[in-house]
Order: C-alpha cells, then structure tokens, then sequence
C-alpha cells in the first residue's frame, strides 16, 4: 500500500504511514501502565477527596487540608522510591500504581495554586506567600527525612539479619532475604 499525502491544511504535502509503525506497537504495550495509573490515581483521588470532606477549609484561611495530605504525599512518596528503588524487586506495575497514580491523586498541587490564587484574590495575600512557602519547604523536607529514615533502616535492618546468619558467601539472593540492599 502506498502512502497518502495530505492534500489540504497546515500538514499539506505530508505524507501518512499505510500501516501502523512501531509507535503504534509501542502505545499498545503501554496499556497496562496506563490503566494502573488510572486505578491508581482514582484511589488517591479519592482519598485526598475524603480529607476535604473531613477537614473542610474555610474561604481565606490557611489551607491545612491540602498542606497537611501534601506533606503527607511527600513523606510517603520518600519510603517508597527508597524502597523500590533500592530495597526490594517489586512488579513493573507497582511505581505506575502507587507512586504516580495513587500518590499523585493523593497529593495535589494543582489545589495547591487554586489555594493560593484564591487566597491572592481574597486579600489574603500573607496566607497565600506563607501557604506557598510552607508547603514548598515542607514537601521537600519530607521527602528528604523519609527517605534518608528509610536507607538507615535498611542498612540497620541489612547489618542484623547478616549477623544472625551464619557466614556464607552472599549473592543477589541472599542479599534480597534481609529486605534492603546495600546502600549506594
């Protein structure tokens, strides 16, 4: 089959791919990633969703709410990428799932500017710098508190558990039975 130029337009002279290429095969193969993001994100959703409803803010007040499942999103995001990325194998799907869709609807920082461009347009223009500050600061103290937690309880929990085996030459296997690897 031969190629169809494209005869009217912006895209006027080029020419269409007669069969599907490799980026077609390639955005078939991506399917189960994207459906785990979705599930994922639904639940984080959600969740972030059910916070508000627990804990509803009042208009021109400091937005605890979201601070708060923000901070909390970041804290967890910090385990997480430590312990998938370097303490345990896990299922290719896991990081899609949970670090981009459940964390990622959990954690919102598309709220986060509606806050503060809400808190701006209702004169309340201290809250807003100080919201905007406080969670910028706080995000990235927690995620740099937990993970650094995280590779110390694995090196710890690592240690423990190579002393209360008895000596044998270690490889990838028996590495993998103490829950940590070996920090880098």
């Amino acid at each position: 089959m031969v190629d169809d130029p494209v005869s009217s337009g912006p895209d006027a002279g080029l020419s269409l791919p007669a069969q599907p290429g490799p980026a077609t095969v390639r955005s078939a193969a991506q399917w189960p990633v994207l459906v785990a993001v979705s599930l994922g994100g639904m639940a984080g959703a959600s969740a972030r969703y059910g916070a508000a409803l627990l804990w509803p803010t009042a208009g021109g007040a400091f937005p605890w709410t979201t601070f708060v499942v923000n901070t909390a999103g970041c804290a967890v995001i910090g385990v997480f990428m430590v312990v998938i990325t370097e303490a345990r194998s896990v299922h290719p799907l896991v990081r899609p799932f949970f670090g981009t869709g459940v964390l990622g609807g959990f954690t919102t920082f598309s709220t986060y500017a509606v806050d503060i461009q809400g808190l701006v347009n209702g004169g309340h223009a201290r809250t807003a710098l100080a919201y905007l500050a406080l969670t910028l600061l706080s995000a990235l103290v927690a995620v740099r508190t937990t993970a650094s937690l995280t590779r110390r309880f694995c090196v710890r929990r690592r240690s423990e558990v190579l002393m209360a085996r008895p000596a044998i030459p270690e490889t990838r296997e028996s590495a993998d039975l103490t829950g940590c690897e070996e920090e880098r």
